[in-house]
């Protein structure tokens, strides 16, 4: 049974940091690429970051700066490190995994998943 479980979520003032945390398992995390997407109320499900399976990394315009994504193959963890957070950032946060390899184009899209967690809240005070 594949698994992936977020945490690192919370509250926090602009301009703090989070680190989101995911950790997966059930699959051959190595050959996974794995996405972080945030979905705000009322809102659609936007991209946020990916890694690839070789470690490639992408970013949506509203992030590149300010988060990080990584990834630990031992500890079968992908984190997103988030810094000089907004109020605009608040939202439920999702990792997800996709097998194989992918172009940016498609590792920002959230069809192109296979496995998804659970959500984990960020809420961002102005």
């Amino acid at each position: 049974q594949v698994q992936l479980v977020e945490s690192g979520g919370g509250l926090v003032q602009a301009g703090g940091s989070l680190r989101l945390s995911c950790v997966v398992s059930g699959l051959t995390f190595m050959n996974y690429g794995m996405g972080w997407f945030r979905q705000a109320p009322g809102k659609e499900r936007e991209f946020v970051a990916a890694i690839t399976w070789s470690g490639g990394t992408y970013y949506a315009d509203s992030v590149k700066g300010r988060f990080t994504i990584s990834r630990d193959n031992a500890k079968k963890t992908v984190y997103l490190q988030m810094n000089s957070l907004k109020p605009e950032d608040t939202a439920v946060y999702y990792c997800a995994a996709v097998l194989g390899s992918h172009s940016g184009q498609a590792m920002g899209a959230h069809t192109t998943y296979n496995y998804w967690g659970q959500g984990t809240q960020v809420t961002v005070s102005s």
